[in-house]
């Protein structure tokens, strides 16, 4: 399904009756990918597919680059992200692109509608250990948020102070999926994990003292976690657990409808 003819083909069949409209998506979900100069190939077709656009990952892409990028897909998609932008790149992004927002701690500049609808019912509860952990937790909770699902923060609850988070456990009670975003030695989403009757997404972060590693003590920490139901993503990938969490409040949505 990689030119005009063949999709005039597929079009033909669902009018005349051979090609039912399922089968029809189920084939247009893989149609081809536009390209943008020499440097990019855009998968306009990801959503279908994975119910999640394409995002643009910034970091080794020149602002010149993640322009074009975001002009092109602007032209199908009411948002487009750019993640891990930092503050001098969004200042030549934003002379070339109208309407272009900047989430400054979150790192992440977008192209968005006035006002983002929750398209799926649940919640997504986003806790951050330390607020020197609030640019991978906020990386999430705005992927999260542009990507139609409602949020609610809970900052700075980590294990040092416990009293804390115990005296929050309102937000852990009442989510649907938590992401808990740590570094130094990485206790909290056990913790969370313990008191919590939903899916826990970890995220390790680079933040702490020369024996963290770089974030690899507490995600190991994490990994071996003695609490049930503690899934794990990479260090620093706010935006993969908010993904993660999405799909798993869509499949939670679509179980519920009976799709």
């Amino acid at each position: 399904m990689t030119d005009e003819k063949d999709l005039r083909s597929l079009l033909e069949s669902v009018a005349n009756g051979n090609v039912t409209p399922n089968v029809a998506l189920d084939k247009l979900k893989n149609l081809t990918y536009e390209p943008v100069g020499e440097f990019a190939k855009i998968d306009h077709h990801r959503q279908l597919r994975t119910g999640f656009p394409e995002v643009i990952w910034g970091p080794g892409k020149t602002p010149a680059q993640i322009a074009q990028i975001m002009e092109v897909m602007r032209l199908r998609n009411p948002v487009v992200m750019a993640t891990r932008i930092e503050p001098e790149v969004y200042t030549a992004l934003k002379a070339k692109i109208s309407g272009l927002r900047y989430f400054d701690l979150a790192r992440i500049c977008a192209i968005i509608p006035p006002t983002i609808e929750p398209q799926y019912s649940g919640n997504i509860g986003i806790l951050s250990a330390g607020t020197a952990d609030l640019p991978v937790a906020e990386e999430a909770a705005v992927t999260a948020e542009l990507s139609g699902f409602r949020v609610e923060r809970l900052w700075d609850v980590g294990v040092a102070g416990i009293h804390r988070l115990l005296n929050n456990r309102h937000v852990i009670e009442s989510a649907s999926v938590l992401i808990v975003v740590a570094g130094m030695e990485g206790a909290l989403p056990s913790v969370v994990a313990g008191l919590a009757d939903c899916p826990v997404i970890a995220v390790p972060t680079s933040i702490g003292y020369g024996a963290s590693f770089g974030g690899l003590a507490p995600l190991l920490t994490m990994l071996n976690s003695c609490a049930a139901g503690v899934g794990v993503v990479n260090i620093d990938n706010g935006f993969g657990a908010a993904v993660l969490a999405g799909q798993i409040l869509r499949t939670a949505n679509k179980l519920g409808t009976g799709d």
